[in-house]
C-alpha cells in the first residue's frame, strides 16, 4: 500500500524500484521512546543555577524548542519522524543487518553472529541519524547555525553533513587529542563547511580557564561541550546540539534498533544477546531500546551488554550520582554513572568513548540490573578489530570494535559450551580515518591505561552536593 496524501491505493510492485518497496515496509516512521515503558523513569535534569529540576524555558536557551520537548517527554512511546527527515534517511536507510558467516567459521562457533552496519554513509557512522534530526529542527526554527563538540570526529562529521544539506552554519569543538590524531576526519568536516577548533581553546572563556589550570591537557568531551555551549548561548541565532548522552539523541538513534527488529522478524530469528559500545550512550541506547521495551513490557527477554574502555569506565567503576554534563559546569546536571566532570581520561584512540558520564536512560537501566556492563583494554580491542577486518572485509572504528571484542568472546564461549546463542552487535562506524591508531597498534606502540582507584576517588570528591 502507498499513501499518496489523500488515500491509500494499491500499486503494482513490478513498476517501482525494489528499494522503495523495502522503504515502505522496513524504514521506521516513528522513533521509540523507551522512557514511556520504564516504570522508574530517569531522574530529571537539574538547573545548574538553582539545583532544581530544569524548566522547558531554561533549556530553550541552549537547545532547539522541539528538541527540548523531546528531552522532557517521558510518556509518549512513539514520536513521528518528520517527512523531511525520512526523505533524508532514504539516502542510506534501511541500513543492512548482516550475518557474519565468515567470522563464525573462523571462530568455529555454533553461535550465530549478526551485526547492524551503520557505516554506509559518508559520515561513516550512526551519528547521522541524530545529526539530521537536530539540524532539521534548528532550520525549522529559523536559526542561523549550531555549535557542538566531537570526540573522535564521527559526530562532528555527521553534523557538518547535515548542516551543509540544510544550509546551516556549523561550529565544531573537537577534543584536542583527536584533532591532532585524526586530521583527515577534521578535513571532512571542513569540506562540508564546518569550522573546527581544537578543544580546549583560547576562543572561549571556559577554554582559557581550563588551559590556565591544565596547559598540557589533551582535552575531553566535557571540555569541548563547555566551549560549544558557551558559544551557542552567546551567539544570536545559534543553539547547541550534541551527539550522545541526552535522551533526545537516544530517541533518534532508536531507528537502528527498530530496523533490527524488522529484519529479525523477516528472518524469523530472535537475538539472545545484544551488544553495543558505550561512551555517552547513543550507540548502545539506540540499538537496545526497542528490544528493552519488549523486555520491560514482559513480552520477551534478552541479555544486554554495554562495552566501555577501561581507560574511561563510567559504568563499571563510576558512581551513580548527579553530576555536571560538562567540565565547565554550565550545562544541566544529570543523574548518571559518572567518573566526575573533572575527570580527563588518557588520550586513547577510541576518542568517541572518552566521556566522563553515561546517558541517564542507560544509567537507570543499568542501576536496575537490566543491562550488563564490561570494560576492555584498547590493545585487545584493536586485536579483535583486525581479526574482524580480515574475515569480514570491513575495517571497523575503534569505538565499534569494543562491541566486536565482546561479541567474539561470547562466540568463543559458545564454542566451549556448545550453546547456540544468537548474538547481535552494532558496527556503528568504519575506521578508515583511524589509521594513526591502527599504525600504533601494528607497530606495537599502543599502550593501555587504566585509572587508579586513587585517581577516581579524587575525581569523585569533586562531585556537586545535591540536597
Amino acid at each position: 500500500m502507498i499513501n499518496d496524501g489523500s488515500k491509500q491505493r494499491e500499486i503494482d510492485k513490478r513498476t517501482i524500484p525494489y528499494k522503495l518497496i523495502l522503504e515502505e515496509r522496513e524504514l521506521p516512521k516513528y522513533w521509540y521512546n523507551v522512557r514511556a515503558d520504564m516504570t522508574k523513569k530517569p531522574a530529571p535534569l537539574l538547573d545548574p543555577e538553582t539545583m532544581k529540576p530544569i524548566t522547558e524555558e531554561a533549556l530553550r536557551k541552549v537547545f532547539c524548542d522541539e528538541l527540548v520537548k523531546q528531552e522532557l517527554d517521558d510518556t509518549t512511546r512513539l514520536i513521528p519522524i518528520p517527512r523531511e527527515i525520512l526523505d533524508f534517511y532514504k539516502m542510506y536507510r534501511p541500513a543492512p543487518l548482516i550475518r557474519a558467516y565468515c567470522l563464525e567459521e573462523k571462530l568455529g562457533t555454533p553461535a550465530k553472529i549478526y551485526y547492524k552496519f551503520e557505516g554506509n554513509n559518508t559520515s561513516g557512522s550512526h551519528k547521522l541519524n541524530s545529526a539530521i534530526a537536530q539540524a532539521y529542527y534548528a532550520k525549522n526554527q529559523g536559526l542561523k547555525g549550531v555549535t557542538t563538540e566531537t570526540g573522535a570526529g564521527q559526530w562532528g562529521t555527521a553534523l557538518a553533513m547535515a548542516c551543509s544539506y540544510l544550509d546551516l552554519e556549523c561550529q565544531v569543538y573537537m577534543v584536542k587529542c583527536s584533532y591532532e590524531q585524526k586530521p583527515f576526519r577534521r578535513e571532512v568536516m571542513r569540506t562540508f563547511g564546518a569550522s573546527v577548533t581544537p578543544s580546549p581553546s583560547m576562543t572561549t572563556e571556559i577554554g582559557q580557564k581550563i588551559l590556565a589550570a591544565h596547559p598540557d591537557t589533551s582535552g575531553s568531551l566535557g571540555c569541548a561541550i563547555s566551549e560549544a555551549v558557551e558559544v551557542a548561548t552567546k551567539t544570536e541565532g545559534y543553539r547547541y546540539v550534541l551527539g550522545s548522552v541526552l535522551s533526545q539523541v537516544l530517541l533518534h538513534q532508536t531507528i537502528v534498533g527498530l530496523e533490527c527488529q524488522a529484519a529479525f522478524e523477516k528472518y524469523g530469528v530472535e537475538p539472545d544477546v545484544i551488544i553495543g559500545c558505550a561512551g555517552g550512550g547513543s550507540n548502545v541506547g539506540g540499538l537496545i531500546s526497542p528490544f528493552m521495551g519488549e523486555k520491560l513490557r514482559g513480552e520477551k527477554d534478552y541479555q544486554f551488554i554495554a562495552v566501555e574502555p577501561k581507560s574511561c569506565p563510567s559504568l563499571t567503576r563510576g558512581t551513580y550520582a548527579y553530576d555536571y554534563c560538562d567540565t565547565g559546569n554550565i550545562c544541566p546536571l544529570q543523574k548518571m554513572y559518572t567518573l566526575g566532570s573533572n575527570f580527563i581520561p588518557s588520550p586513547s584512540h577510541s576518542g568517541g568513548l572518552r566521556y566522563h558520564g553515561m546517558s541517564s536512560i542507560i544509567s537507570e537501566l543499568y542501576d536496575q540490573k537490566l543491562i550488563d556492563a564490561v570494560s576492555v583494554e584498547q590493545t585487545e580491542v584493536f586485536a579483535a578489530a583486525e581479526e574482524f577486518a580480515r574475515v569480514e572485509g570491513i575495517l571497523p572504528a575503534p569505538e565499534s570494535s569494543h562491541a566486536i571484542k565482546v561479541a567474539m568472546d561470547i562466540a568463543k564461549e559458545c564454542k566451549e559450551t556448545g550453546e547456540e546463542k544468537t548474538i547481535l552487535f552494532c558496527l556503528t562506524g568504519t575506521g578508515y580515518f583511524d589509521m594513526y591508531a591502527y599504525e600504533k597498534f601494528n607497530n606495537k606502540q599502543m599502550e593501555d591505561y587504566i585509572p587508579t582507584d586513587e585517581e577516581l576517588q579524587a575525581s569523585f570528591a569533586t562531585l556537586p552536593e545535591i540536597k
